[in-house]
C-alpha cells in the first residue's frame, strides 16, 4: 500500500478528530442505533476540544451515507479543523468498539492494517459476446467496497454461435462465428485493461463460461495476465441467466482468491525484508526507523498484522512524508515494526 494515498490526510491542519465506527450485525433499528452511537462519539470529541466546524463536517459526512450500511460495514473518518479529510469503509470485527480521539497525527494504524488485509479485485464475468465488470475490495469474508457494475458488449455484428452440423457449407459460418467471438473478447479485454490502468487492482479475476473465460485471459496484455486468475463460477451472469446460487458460488470463490492474495502479499514482503536485512538495507524498532526516515531511506514500513507498533501513528505519518509504502511483516520484530531501506543507511549514527 502506497502511503502517498494518505499523505494529504497527514498534511492537513491538525489536531485531528479520528472516528472509528465498528461494523455491527444488521438490525431493524440500525439507523437509530447509529444515531445514538454517533451522538456519544460526538460528545467525546466536543469535550476534547474539537472545533464546531469539524463536528459539523462529520455530521454531514455521516448524514450523506446510508445509515444501515455504515452500521453494518463500519466506517473510519478523520476531520481536520474544518473538514473531513478521510471517509472510508472499516470492517472492524464486532467487539473492538467505537472510537473517537483527538490528536496529532490521526490514528490510522488500525485502518492501514485493515487495508493491508484486503484485496482490490477487478472481476470480469465473461462469455464470448459480453461481460460484466465489477470493482471490489474484499477482506476476509466481507465485501468492503464496490464500484458501479459495468456491462461491456462486443462490437461484432456476427453471431458467435456455430451450426451443429459439420457440412462443408457451414465452414464459412463457423469461421465467422470464431472471428466474431475473438472481436468481442478483444473489446472486453481493452476495457478491462483500461480500468486496470487507472484502478490498480491487486488481482484480476475472470469468471463465466469456459471458452470466453480462457480466451479473455489469453487476450489480456502480458503484464495483466500475470495478475489474472480464472474462477470457475459465474456462468450465465453476463447474459442474465445467472441465479442467486451462481452469485453465491462466485462470491465464495472470490473470498478464497482474496485470502490467497493477502497471504502471498505478506509472504512476499517478509521475504523482501529478509533479503534486505542480509544486505544491510533494513531497520528494526521505532528508534531506528525514525532515524532512517530522517535520512530519507525508508522504502517500505512493515507492521505486524495483529500487533500495534510502538509509536505506530507517528511512524506512519513520517513514512508517508518520504514517499514510503507500507506492508505486513510475518516475523516478530522489535517494537513490532521494521522497515526495508532504499540503501544502506547509518541509522545508528542519527538515532535518538
Amino acid at each position: 500500500m502506497q502511503l502517498t494515498t494518505l499523505r494529504g490526510v497527514y498534511e492537513a491542519q491538525g489536531p485531528f478528530a479520528t472516528v472509528y465506527l465498528e461494523a455491527r450485525s444488521p438490525a431493524a433499528d440500525a439507523e437509530d442505533q447509529l444515531r445514538l452511537r454517533w451522538q456519544d462519539l460526538r460528545s467525546q470529541l466536543a469535550d476534547a476540544g474539537t472545533p464546531d466546524e469539524a463536528l459539523t463536517a462529520l455530521d454531514e459526512a455521516l448524514a450523506e451515507a446510508t445509515p444501515t450500511e455504515v452500521h453494518a460495514e463500519g466506517r473510519v473518518l478523520v476531520a481536520d479543523q474544518t473538514r473531513v479529510v478521510l471517509n472510508e469503509h472499516f470492517d472492524a470485527a464486532q467487539g473492538s468498539g467505537d472510537l473517537a480521539v483527538v490528536g496529532e497525527p490521526p490514528q490510522l494504524g488500525d485502518y492501514v492494517r485493515h487495508r493491508l488485509g484486503s484485496a482490490r479485485m477487478l472481476v470480469a464475468i465473461a462469455d464470448q459476446q459480453q461481460a460484466v465488470i465489477r470493482r471490489l475490495v474484499v477482506a476476509g469474508d466481507e465485501l468492503l467496497a464496490s464500484g458501479a457494475e459495468e456491462s461491456v458488449e462486443g462490437s461484432s455484428v456476427e453471431s458467435v454461435h456455430k451450426p451443429r452440423e459439420g457440412a462443408l457449407s457451414h465452414k464459412q459460418i463457423q469461421r465467422s462465428a470464431d472471428e466474431a467471438a475473438i472481436q468481442n473478447i478483444r473489446d472486453i479485454s481493452a476495457r478491462v485493461a483500461k480500468i486496470a490502468d487507472s484502478w490498480h487492482p491487486d488481482v484480476i479475476v475472470i469468471a463465466g463460461e469456459g471458452q470466453g473465460r480462457r480466451t479473455l485471459h489469453e487476450e489480456l496484455p502480458k503484464a495483466l495476465q500475470e495478475l489474472t486468475v480464472e474462477a470457475e463460477a459465474g456462468g450465465g451472469i453476463p447474459s442474465g441467466h445467472g441465479d442467486e446460487g451462481t452469485e453465491q458460488s462466485l462470491s465464495d470463490e472470490l473470498t478464497v482468491i482474496a485470502r490467497r492474495v493477502v497471504i502471498q502479499r505478506g509472504k512476499d514482503q517478509t521475504e523482501r525484508y529478509g533479503e534486505a536485512h542480509g544486505h544491510g538495507r533494513s531497520a528494526e524498532g521505532a528508534e531506528a526507523i525514525r532515524a532512517a526516515v530522517r535520512l530519507g531511506a525508508v522504502e517500505t514500513l512493515l507492521l505486524r498484522q495483529q500487533e500495534k507498533a510502538t509509536d505506530e501513528d507517528e511512524l506512519l505519518a513520517a513514512a508517508a512524508s518520504v514517499g514510503a509504502s507500507v506492508g505486513i511483516l510475518g516475523t516478530p520484530a522489535q517494537d513490532s515494526v521494521a522497515a526495508i531501506l532504499r540503501y544502506e543507511a547509518p541509522v545508528e549514527d542519527v538515532a535518538d
